[in-house]
């Protein structure tokens, strides 16, 4: 019921994560990043306390290997769980659980790895991977494409319905946050992409704004002078 990425960019250094399903706010539950850190993602039959858990590992040291191992073993329910994570090396690691619903596969490359259950098929995170390793831009762009070309491998099993994006970059809080929770109508990652496209050009701003408003540009917004 769920597809995503993680990964991490080799100039800026930041980390994202990049997520759609045909379940609910898909982002909130399943989508973990620490800037300096590292980015994970838990998934199929999510137990979210296995993100932080993840981040707090990488925090400590450990490369993802180890940190989705560790993972595994405080749950009491691994044969359950789709784990992904990269770390502040690149390093990459997953784990699937056997109990992974319908379709279940994964795909890796030089720091991303991408995975999925319920798919159509099983190209779909390697789609993911390829288009990611082949996109140029921000990593925001790039992990966007990814999505996309989630979709066009076959995306999941039946309709995705929310779908999110977050990066980190120096600061503590996200650089970019940008989740769709549920749409009856329409495609999640295609209104995701929309906001992305509207958000970017801002991000840096927004990050400003927090750090030292006396820098901050004007906030181009009706009444701001």
């Amino acid at each position: 019921m769920t597809f995503s990425i993680v990964a991490r960019c080799e100039q800026s250094g930041q980390f994202g994560v990049a997520i759609s399903s045909s379940s609910p706010a898909v982002a909130a539950r399943c989508a973990w990043a620490r800037a300096g850190i590292g980015a994970v993602a838990t998934q199929n039959v999510t137990n979210p306390a296995l993100g932080p858990k993840m981040l707090d590992e990488l925090a400590k040291g450990a490369g993802a290997a180890d940190a989705v191992t560790t993972a595994q073993q405080s749950d009491d329910f691994p044969g359950y769980r789709q784990l992904l994570a990269v770390d502040i090396q690149g390093g990459t690691a997953i784990h699937s659980g056997p109990n992974a619903l319908g379709i279940w596969t994964s795909a890796t490359g030089s720091q991303c790895v991408a995975a999925g259950n319920l798919l159509a098929n099983d190209g779909v995170p390697q789609a993911m991977i390829d288009t990611f390793k082949a996109t140029t831009g921000t990593l925001g762009d790039r992990l966007i494409a990814a999505l996309k070309a989630a979709v066009d491998a076959g995306g999941e099993a039946g309709p995705v319905r929310s779908a999110g994006l977050l990066i980190v970059d120096k600061e503590s809080w996200p650089y970019a946050e940008l989740r769709i929770d549920w749409l009856d109508e329409g495609c999640p990652i295609a209104a995701v992409a929309r906001a992305w496209d509207v958000y970017k050009p801002q991000a840096a701003d927004y990050v400003t704004r927090a750090v030292n408003p006396l820098a901050a540009p004007s906030y181009g917004v009706p009444g701001d002078e």
